[in-house]
């Protein structure tokens, strides 16, 4: 049962988890009270024999020495009678200093003369007594009264007895203490387990904040403390990646870094070597093949440049698109350019429109960047005795733009890793649109989607 309950509050707040716990623990100390407390005279009778705690109402022989006793003495006509009085003292001193013996007359039941347990005169005792009374009701209190034959007649006697006294309020505090302590006792171990998880999820957070990101946050329930863990996990496993890309990153622009300076160095040097010969107006008749190496030099410079560009925008975070609407006649103005430029270096297009005035969502400056990626591809891969087939259609929510053309069979330098097409799904992919590649029997084709504006 403590399973299913432990099971069914786990989810529970912490203030809901402790007012739960309080009433139970309650409920099971008082329980445990009443239980101790019902069965008080069941271990009386196990522990009475204990020395000191004699219990001179159970002895037969106090009764049987008392009524011999009394038959010994005359009753005292009153209590104003002093001398029957005295004479009587020694049957009052029968038993011990918790026993009390009174004597009233049989018939008008008048007080006559008695005597006070020797130890309630025991301030000590006394405070004890009365603080135990009130606690137990006067429970360690016993009363017997019956008639008694004495020497000239007849008399009440009532005994009081006190043994129980020196069991039952220890005991009482006993119980009390044992429930108290229970209900205390679950309750600060429940206080002390969650300052224990408190304590560790401090020491958590120092261990991250030491660098440690690779040990992951204990689970610690489902309680507040348990979402704070657990959120505190995500944060350290989002900053562990985080750092991981960063130095990937990192180690990646070093890298590239590395490799643009050893390949830059030699066109670069090449070039300046060129330049000088020139300069320097040797071998006249070979000025024009210089000029031609020079020119190759610098196309070779540019094409470097443009890929360690690709790279960072592919692999560095990008910046936001400025998006905004549109007109399609955009499209036509940029695609006619690099249209041209293209046929100038040999190329043949062939260009199918649908002419409508319509309005897509995206930035001028990436869907510029993104042609220019497309067809500087063309450019570099594509054949030139094959038609670039550019088409522009429609549909309901969509502007789409296709291109298709002819890879050349002998390809030199082909970039292994796709940078180029790797920038332009990216940028369609922060405008919201879609980009689409393929490549079939020698044929390469982009479909770019761009969305309408309604």
């Amino acid at each position: 049962m403590i399973k299913k309950v432990r099971e069914k509050t786990k989810g529970w707040q912490i203030h809901k988890q402790l007012i739960v716990l309080i009433l139970l623990t309650g409920m099971v100390s008082v329980l445990l009270f009443e239980v101790l407390w019902l069965n008080k005279w069941n271990i009386y009778e196990y522990v009475r024999q204990i020395p000191g705690l004699h219990d001179v109402s159970l002895d037969e022989d106090f009764w049987e020495d008392l009524r011999a006793e009394a038959t010994k003495y005359d009753i005292p006509s009153s209590e104003d009678d002093k001398a029957g009085i005295k004479k009587i003292q020694p049957f009052l001193e029968q038993g011990d200093k918790y026993t009390g013996i009174y004597i009233y007359a049989l018939k008008e039941g008048n007080y006559i003369t008695g005597r006070f347990p020797k130890v309630l005169e025991n301030a000590a005792f006394s405070t004890f007594f009365d603080m135990g009374y009130q606690l137990t009701g006067g429970e360690g209190e016993e009363t017997y009264e019956f008639p008694m034959k004495f020497k000239n007649g007849y008399a009440t006697v009532m005994v009081w007895f006190y043994h129980r006294v020196r069991f039952i309020y220890p005991y009482c505090i006993f119980s009390l203490t044992v429930s108290i302590g229970l209900f205390f006792t679950v309750i600060l171990f429940f206080i002390k387990k969650k300052m224990n998880l408190v304590a560790e999820l401090k020491d958590e957070i120092l261990r991250m904040a030491a660098g440690n990101l690779r040990d992951s946050v204990p689970n610690m329930g489902q309680d507040e403390i348990g979402i704070i863990a657990e959120e505190l996990d995500n944060l350290r496993a989002a900053l562990q990646d985080t750092l991981v890309r960063e130095k990937e990153s990192r180690r990646a622009n070093q890298d590239l870094i590395t490799a643009m300076s050893h390949d830059l160095r030699t066109p670069l040097t090449i070039l300046n070597g060129y330049l000088e010969v020139l300069r320097l107006n040797r071998n006249p008749e070979m000025h024009e093949e210089y000029l031609k190496r020079c020119l190759q030099k610098t196309s070779d410079i540019r094409e470097m440049t443009d890929r360690m560009f690709e790279y960072a925008l592919v692999f560095e975070e990008g910046e936001e698109p400025k998006v905004k609407e549109i007109p399609i006649k955009f499209f036509r103005d940029c695609i006619n350019e690099h249209s041209d430029f293209i046929r100038l270096a040999g190329f043949q297009t062939e260009m199918e429109y649908t002419y409508v005035e319509r309005w897509i969502t995206g930035d001028k400056g990436m869907i510029k960047r993104i042609l220019s990626n497309l067809f500087s591809n063309i450019l570099k891969y594509g054949d030139k005795s094959a038609p670039v087939f550019i088409k522009g259609s429609f549909t309901k929510q969509s502007y789409i733009l296709e291109i298709s053309n002819t890879v050349k069979q002998q390809n030199t330098g082909v970039e292994s890793n796709h940078i180029g097409l790797m920038s332009v799904e990216k940028m369609m992919h922060q405008l919201g649109g879609e980009s689409t590649f393929s490549e079939k029997n020698g044929s390469f084709a982009v479909e770019l989607k761009f969305s309408l504006v309604h």
